[in-house]
Formats: structure tokens, sequence, C-alpha cells
């Protein structure tokens, strides 16, 4: 199901007051909130910027889907196959590696200047000219600081080419462009709020220079996040404002909920769902969510740099008691990096626990079972109940140590320092 807040994938499963209907969402009889104005209480604390060529956090990224255009975009419900955005057209060249778009004429931005192949070309070049964090996206395809002037290209008024430093599936090149990296940016307004070389990232990061179905009402970090419909938009939205309320608590969303104070509540627990059905008055609306959460390990610290030590580690997890125990419902087991039913997902789910094998594994580095020293840190909006079985599984494998909460901001400042 698509909802009013188009292309965005919302939640794996959010809580929703009865009167949803099949193409969108409406508050119930006792909410609060107009009939054209959406309301939802979540986590906005990974928040750090809103520049499309600077995100790399997963609601962020929600934001962005909404407030902006881009060439194309994957068509959810066929993976493989993608819908033209701003572009009208594209063709592949016999060599595989440039990859041309018609664009779409008669548009405009938020602030009413006209988009343009001018503004696209650019868009896609200002991402690893920047430099920043969701370059490293568009270098899938080979476009670096080095070569983003010579490899985008404007061909004329109204087309744009890209070619790739290699031949690649056409999938995934298209996939590459119609992610949040490629977003389409305002240029003449951005080049107005340039601060020297940096592109109007400054005043981008606290601003918005998109095309999308939304446009910014307002920010305020750690509280709301506004958006209006953008009226001038080919496709306008349905809603006429949607509100994002950062409510830390997952007991404060449910209820706000039950109050009729919100129309949709996510990230709540297992158990806070099973309660809202029975109330009769909440429906529950399975989403897909392309996101998987995972132990990342740090390559610089030379335990974890061993292979032995981090496939011992995955044989350390209980994911069969996570699931059964914590998750239930909410989320699946899944082994790979790719989020199920993407293109190119993998199904098989090749480790379950096994501490002896874990064991074996320890046992053939230079250190052999001897104790390991290992911080871990939990700086995700994961259940925080799964933090136990991996503390109870690195206790069987001597890696002493808990795996304290440190919330996503410091786990987004600590992602962005590389410094895991």
């Amino acid at each position: 199901m698509q909802t009013v807040i188009r292309r965005q994938v919302l939640a794996t499963a959010v809580a929703v007051a009865c009167g949803a209907t099949a193409m969108g969402w409406l508050p119930a009889a006792q909410a609060a909130t107009p009939k054209d104005m959406l309301v939802m209480a979540g986590t906005l604390d990974e928040f750090s910027t809103l520049d499309p060529a600077e995100v790399y956090e997963l609601v962020p990224m929600e934001y962005l889907a909404n407030t902006y255009d881009r060439l194309i975009r994957a068509n959810l419900a066929k993976p493989g196959e993608f819908d033209g955005d701003m572009a009208e057209s594209w063709s592949v060249s016999e060599d595989g590696k440039t990859f041309t778009f018609k664009i779409r004429g008669g548009q405009k931005f938020h602030s009413g200047n006209p988009v343009t192949a001018e503004d696209v070309a650019w868009s896609l070049q200002r991402t690893p000219l920047l430099g920043k964090g969701a370059a490293v996206v568009l270098a899938g395809i080979g476009l670096t600081k080095d070569n983003a002037l010579q490899n985008v290209k404007l061909v004329d008024a109204n087309t744009v080419s890209v070619t790739t430093d290699r031949k690649l599936a056409p999938t995934f090149v298209l996939s590459i462009l119609g992610s949040w990296p490629a977003s389409i940016v305002d240029k003449k307004l951005l080049t107005e709020k340039a601060q020297g070389n940096d592109f109007g990232n400054g005043w981008l990061k606290t601003n918005e220079a998109g095309s999308g179905i939304f446009k910014l009402n307002k920010w305020v970090a750690n509280q709301t996040l506004t958006l209006d419909r953008y009226d001038g938009h080919r496709s306008p939205a349905a809603m006429k404002r949607v509100v994002l309320r950062h409510v830390p608590e997952a007991s404060g969303r449910r209820l706000l909920l039950e109050k009729g104070d919100v129309d949709i509540a996510r990230e709540l627990s297992p158990d806070d769902m099973v309660a809202l059905e029975k109330t009769g008055k909440i429906k529950l609306q399975p989403v897909p969510q392309a996101v998987v959460y995972y132990m990342g390990m740090n390559m610089k610290n030379a335990t974890l740099a061993k292979p032995e030590v981090r496939e011992a580690m995955r044989y350390a997890v209980d994911y069969d008691g996570i699931q059964k125990n914590i998750v239930k419902t909410l989320y699946n087991v899944h082994q790979t990096f790719l989020p199920p039913n993407m293109l190119g997902a993998w199904k098989n789910n090749p480790y379950k626990q096994d501490i002896a094998k874990a064991k074996e594994l320890l046992a053939k580095t230079a250190e052999g079972c001897s104790d390991y020293a290992v911080s871990m840190q939990d700086c995700t909006s994961s259940p925080a109940d799964a933090s136990t079985p991996l503390e109870e599984g690195a206790e069987h494998l001597r890696v002493p140590g808990s795996l304290p909460p440190i919330g996503a901001v410091a786990g987004v400042s600590i992602w962005r320092s590389c410094h895991l």
C-alpha cells in the first residue's frame, strides 16, 4: 500500500487510528487533527542535516523522498522495474555505460524557479563534488569528485547523460540514480545561498530546495518536522499538511494514539501492538520497510579485523531467540545485506547459534580462546531487549561487556566521524 506520504516506506508496522482507507490514512472521528492533515508520532533524532548530499539515515531519507524529485523511482511493487519521475524517458548506449535521460518540461521548484536539465546535471555533479556521506552511493556507479563534471553531461536543454566507469547491470545503475543522493536540487537558489565552495550546503542543512509533492514548512530539531502540500506538483498529495512529532518513548507514542492526538504511531513494541489492536479502536497496518538491523564491527580494531573473530560473533547470536521472544512479528531474521524483496536479495539464513563452532573459530586465531576486549554500543532505535542476547552471545566467547544504548544522535556522530 502507498501512503499519502508518497513513495515513502514506513516502519515495518504502524498503528493507525481507525478510519484508514485503502488509498491513504484518515484520522478517526475522535482525533483532534483536521481531515486534510496527518500527524505522526515517531523519532526524529537521526536528523542532523536536510541536505540530500549529506543525509545517510533512514527517517531523513523518507523526508527527502517527499520533498525532492529524482530522475526515476523504483517500482516498489515490481522489483527491477522503474517509473519516470523527472525523466520522461531514458536509454542505454550499446556499450552499456552511458544512460541518457529526457527531462520532463514545465516543472517548477518550490521556489518558483523552473526545473531544467541543467539543474538535473548540476545536482548529480554536486553530490560527489561536495564529498559528504551520500557521495559513497553515487561512487557505486563510478561518479567521484574527480570525474563528476566529465561523466555527468548536459547534452542539450532537455537531455542529461550519465556515464559509468564500467559496464554495470542497468537495474543497478537506475537504482542508484533513483536514490536520495540523486535528488534534484534548485541550482539557482543554492548558488545564491552558497558560501564559498560549499554548493549551498550550509544553507541546505536547515532548509529545502526541492520540487517534490511536499515542501518544508518548519523543522525544529528533535521536536517537529512539518511539511506542506506543494500544489504546483504534477501529482499533488491528498493531505494538505503532514506533521512528524518526535516522541522518544514508545509508551508516549502509544498514549498519543489512544487519545487521538496523532493519526499514526511508529516503532511500537509487539506488546503495544497487541494491546492496541484489542481496544478495537486502532488498526494495525504492516508496511514493509527496507531496513536491516545489524551488528557493525570496526575493522580498525585489531581483534575484529580477524575474519575468524567476526565469523565467531555470527555464530554467537541467538537469532531464533530474538525472533521468538523479542521482535516477534515485527521483524524477521535476515542475514544478508540487501533487504527482502529487493532486486538481488538473498533469502537464505546460513547462521544459527552454535557456540561450539564459534569457539572453534576463535581457537584458530593467535590468541586462541583468551579474553578479548571489545566495547559495544547500541546506537540504533532497534528493540532495546534485542541487546541482551547479543551480550549473552559475547559472554559465551569470553568477550565481556554490555551493549549500552547511546541513541541515534550519538550513533550518527560516531558513524560520520568514521570511528566504526
